[in-house]
């Protein structure tokens, strides 16, 4: 089976594609089994790393800091992938965060893909754990840099050959691109109410915000007036 496809991989804050933000996206065309062409992008939100995703990715604010806005990064990869089906571990992970962004910008985003923790599963008995750090050790797949997005996006590549030539001829249909699904609304803008509330939460408060106000989306806006009103109290009158 002859076919090109995107690998793609994404560090972000976080899990959840609401509330969490891309940090990195990694990615490259790929035709039976060659790299045709690469894109690497860092993502500045204009926030503050969470300390544990430093720790885990190796990526700090510093290196962030003046780097593409979410609509330029992912504009930019939607025009490297045109209509390709999607490779990832995991994929429908990335795609949701992408096709969150997208739809944010007024884009559409509906893609096929390969997931390779899918297949995996499907056939292996080993490794017990079925993350791309252990299918990359039990096939012996090397990795500068784990979880960083265009390494992690190239490992999940090398990983689909590897399973491609143990099981291909198992059952070929698990290893053609399928339909993603996500479900996505377009976020709403943070209403004007709000940002006078929590700029006077903030001023009252003394709290030194980590992120710009006027970028927050409606129920961003809407849980940081919550987690402040928690963690310090509502204005006393």
């Amino acid at each position: 089976m002859s076919i090109e496809y995107m690998a793609l991989d994404l560090e972000t804050t976080g899990v959840d594609p609401k509330r969490d933000k891309i940090l990195e996206i990694g990615a490259a065309r790929v035709k039976d089994g060659e790299i045709l062409e690469t894109y690497q992008s860092f993502v500045d939100h204009k926030i503050q790393i969470p300390a544990f995703i430093t720790e885990l990715t190796g990526i700090t604010d510093e290196m962030v800091a003046g780097a593409s806005s979410v609509e330029q990064a992912v504009a930019g990869l939607l025009e490297f992938g045109g209509e390709l089906p999607l490779l990832g571990h995991n994929i429908l992970f990335d795609y949701s965060f992408v096709k969150r962004a997208a739809v944010n910008m007024g884009a559409e985003f509906e893609r096929t893909g390969i997931d390779t923790l899918k297949i995996a599963r499907k056939f292996m008995e080993e490794p017990k754990k079925k993350s791309l750090e252990s299918l990359c050790g039990y096939y012996g797949i090397e990795r500068e840099h784990c979880h960083r997005a265009y390494d992690d996006a190239i490992a999940a590549s090398r990983l689909y050959g590897f399973l491609k030539k143990d099981f291909y001829l198992v059952s070929p249909a698990a290893f053609a691109p399928a339909p993603l699904y996500c479900q996505v609304k377009k976020d709403s803008p943070i209403t004007k109410s709000q940002k006078v509330y929590l700029n006077d939460l903030i001023k009252y408060h003394r709290i030194e915000p980590d992120v710009s106000i006027d970028n927050l989306t409606k129920s961003e806006a809407s849980r940081m007036i919550d987690t402040i009103i928690r963690d310090y109290g509502r204005i006393k009158r």
